[in-house]
C-alpha cells in the first residue's frame, strides 16, 4: 500500500522536517501532563479494586468516588464528576447549565454563539420547550475571543450575569479557539467586576493541549466529553464536569435527583477503560496534535487557509481547513473514511443532524462511535466550507491518512 503513496508520503516527510521545533514542544508539554496524570493516580492510591462492577444504585462504589477524585485532582478542581451517564459532552455541559441555572438567572456567553449543538438547548432556536429559555433564563452573548474590550464588557456586565459561559473550541465558529492565558484574561476581567458570577467552561476538544487547565486559572466550574481528549480513545462513552464542590454538587443533583447527587450511578464494567483512558490521554492527545499540525503544514503549503496555522500555540486538537467547495469538502471527508481503520468501505454524505443548523458531513471510521479523539473530519455544507480535522491514536495513521487524502483529491503538488 505504501510504494502506492510513495510520492505523497515524500512530500509529507519534507514537510514534516519543517514543522520539527513544534513535534519537540509538543512532546515537551505531553511529559509535563503526563507526569501531572501519574502523580494524581499516586496521591489517591489508585488500586485495582477501583476497576471492579457495581450494579443497581451503585451505592458504595469506591472506583466511581476514586475516578471523580482523580479528575478533580488532574485537572485542579475541588471536585469532579465523572459518568457514563451523560450521553455526550453536549449533555454534561446542558446538565451543568440547568443545575447551576435558576428561573429569572441570566446567562451570558463571552465566545460568541456556542456550539449548533448547545443552541437548542439555550432555547436559540426553536422548538422553546424545556429550553433554558422556555424556564426564563435570560441569555446574551458577545465575541471577546480576539481579546477583552473593557467598555463592552462594563456594559453587559452593568446588568447581574449569574452565569459566565466560555466555549474553549472554535465549533464551526469563523474565531480562534481559547488558550489557557485567553480564558484566564477574561476570568480576571470578570471576577474584576462581578465576583460573585459563576464562570463555567466548555473544555471539549482542549483537555491536555497545553500545561494547565482551566481550573487551574479561576474557572469555576468546566465540563467535557470521555469520547474526546480525556478519554484517549478508550473510554466507550459518557462525560464529566469538575469545578467547586458546591457547583459539581449542584450538577449531580440535576444528573440524579435532589438528595441523590453523586452519591448514586453504577458504572458497570467499564471503570479500568475511564482510569486507563486518563492515564493515555497526555500521550494521545500528543500524538492528534503532532497530526494537525502537519495537516496545518501541508494544506497551507498546497495553497489552501488554514487556522490555526502550523506555527501558531494551540488550544484544542481541531484543525480547521477552508477548502472553499462543497464537494472538495465532501470528497475529503470520504478520503478521511477511507483511510479509517473502522467502516473503510462507507461513503459519507451530508445530511441534516440533530442540533445542527445545515446539512452536516461526517466522516468518523472509529472504535468508539463519534470520538473526535479519533482521527475524524466534519464540516457543515456551508461557505466558505471548512473542514475540520481532528483527533488520532497514532501519528502513524495520520501520516497515511494524509497521504491518501492527497491522493483520493488529485491535488497538483
Amino acid at each position: 500500500m505504501l510504494n502506492k503513496l510513495d510520492r505523497y508520503l515524500r512530500l509529507i516527510e519534507t514537510i514534516e522536517e519543517s514543522v520539527q521545533p513544534q513535534f519537540k514542544a509538543i512532546e515537551q508539554r505531553a511529559l509535563i501532563n503526563q507526569a501531572r496524570v501519574l502523580n494524581a493516580f499516586r496521591q489517591l492510591y489508585i488500586d485495582e479494586t477501583c476497576f471492579f462492577e457495581s450494579t443497581g444504585y451503585g451505592y458504595n462504589d469506591l472506583g466511581r468516588e476514586k475516578l471523580d477524585q482523580l479528575y478533580a485532582a488532574v485537572f485542579g478542581a475541588e471536585a469532579g464528576l465523572v459518568r457514563p451517564h451523560f450521553v455526550s459532552g453536549t449533555h454534561a455541559i446542558a446538565t451543568s447549565l440547568y443545575g447551576i441555572l435558576k428561573p429569572g438567572d441570566r446567562l451570558l456567553s463571552l465566545t460568541g454563539k456556542p456550539y449548533d449543538t448547545l443552541q437548542k438547548a439555550l432555547g436559540l432556536t426553536k422548538p422553546l420547550f424545556g429550553t433554558l429559555a422556555d424556564l426564563g433564563i435570560t441569555y446574551d452573548e458577545a465575541d471577546f475571543t480576539a481579546g477583552v474590550v473593557e467598555e463592552e464588557l462594563d456594559r453587559l456586565l452593568s446588568q447581574p450575569a449569574q452565569v459566565v459561559l466560555l466555549q474553549r473550541s472554535r465549533g464551526y465558529a469563523q474565531r480562534p479557539s481559547l488558550r489557557i492565558e485567553d480564558i484566564a484574561a477574561l476570568v480576571k476581567a470578570v471576577k474584576a467586576r462581578q465576583p460573585e458570577a459563576v464562570i463555567f467552561l466548555d473544555n471539549c476538544y482542549g483537555e491536555f493541549v497545553q500545561t494547565e487547565e482551566p481550573c487551574h486559572v479561576g474557572v469555576d466550574l468546566c465540563a467535557g466529553s470521555l469520547i474526546k481528549n480525556p478519554g484517549a480513545g478508550i473510554a466507550p462513552s459518557g462525560g464529566y464536569v469538575v469545578g467547586r464542590a458546591d457547583l459539581v454538587e449542584k450538577v449531580a443533583w440535576r444528573l440524579t435527583a435532589p438528595g441523590l447527587g453523586s452519591e448514586l450511578g453504577a458504572m458497570g464494567h467499564y471503570k479500568r477503560l475511564y482510569y486507563q483512558g486518563l492515564f493515555l490521554a497526555p500521550h494521545q492527545v500528543g500524538q492528534a496534535l503532532k497530526g494537525i499540525v502537519l495537516a496545518a503544514a501541508l494544506f497551507q503549503h498546497l495553497g489552501f487557509r488554514v487556522s490555526p496555522t502550523a506555527d501558531e500555540l494551540r488550544a484544542d486538537i481541531v484543525q480547521a481547513i477552508c477548502l472553499g467547495e462543497p464537494e472538495l469538502l465532501q470528497q475529503f471527508c470520504r478520503a478521511v473514511q477511507a483511510a479509517s481503520p473502522i467502516d473503510s468501505f462507507v461513503v459519507p454524505e451530508a445530511a441534516p443532524m440533530a442540533g445542527y443548523q445545515d446539512k452536516i458531513i461526517m466522516a468518523a471510521g472509529t472504535f468508539v462511535q463519534g470520538a473526535s479523539s479519533e482521527f475524524s473530519a466534519d464540516g457543515p455544507l456551508r461557505p466558505p466550507y471548512e473542514v475540520y480535522l481532528q483527533g488520532g491514536l497514532t501519528y502513524e495513521h495520520q501520516k497515511i491518512a494524509l497521504a491518501e487524502i492527497l491522493s483520493h483529491l488529485g491535488l497538483p503538488f
